[in-house]
């Protein structure tokens, strides 16, 4: 994930610091052998908590279109945020945190919301697909975290 470093206050630093994530991850995508990469390039999420809408605005304006965000107060601001609403009308926001029940329905009215990273229960899948119902919203992507153990004999 990248993580937009506070010094890059400027367009150029931004724009710089996304290239050579990108030129990084294509380059190691494509020296893997092909019978055991994925069969496109990973996506980047860009993750931007704490970071001012300015930065996500500059990398939105470079080409990134995923954006990560763990706190449910914060992705709620920066994707309602008039000025993000206009400039970066494709954004996708990834809620890459963990989320209690009670902030559920708000997480999932925010606008461009695309995915959940992670869910962990049962109780919580069936809050998030309740909430997703009563506000009317589809196609939420979710991953599902699972945990296993494996016991030696």
């Amino acid at each position: 994930m990248l993580r937009m470093s506070s010094t890059a206050t400027n367009t150029v630093n931004v724009r710089q610091n996304l290239k050579v994530i990108l030129d990084k991850l294509s380059e190691i995508y494509n020296e893997t052998p092909e019978t055991s990469r994925a069969v496109k390039t990973p996506r980047l999420v860009a993750v931007s908590k704490t970071k001012p809408k300015e930065m996500v605005i500059e990398a939105y304006e470079a080409g990134q279109r995923h954006f990560g965000e763990n706190y449910p107060q914060e992705l709620k601001e920066k994707s309602s945020d008039p000025e993000m609403l206009e400039k970066c009308p494709d954004i996708k926001w990834h809620f890459t945190g963990t989320v209690q029940s009670g902030n559920i329905s708000k997480l999932v009215k925010s606008p461009n919301l695309s995915m959940v990273e992670t869910i962990s229960s049962s109780k919580q899948a069936d809050k998030f697909q309740g909430s997703c119902k009563s506000n009317k919203v589809s196609g939420l992507g979710v991953m599902v975290q699972v945990s296993c153990f494996v016991f030696n004999r």
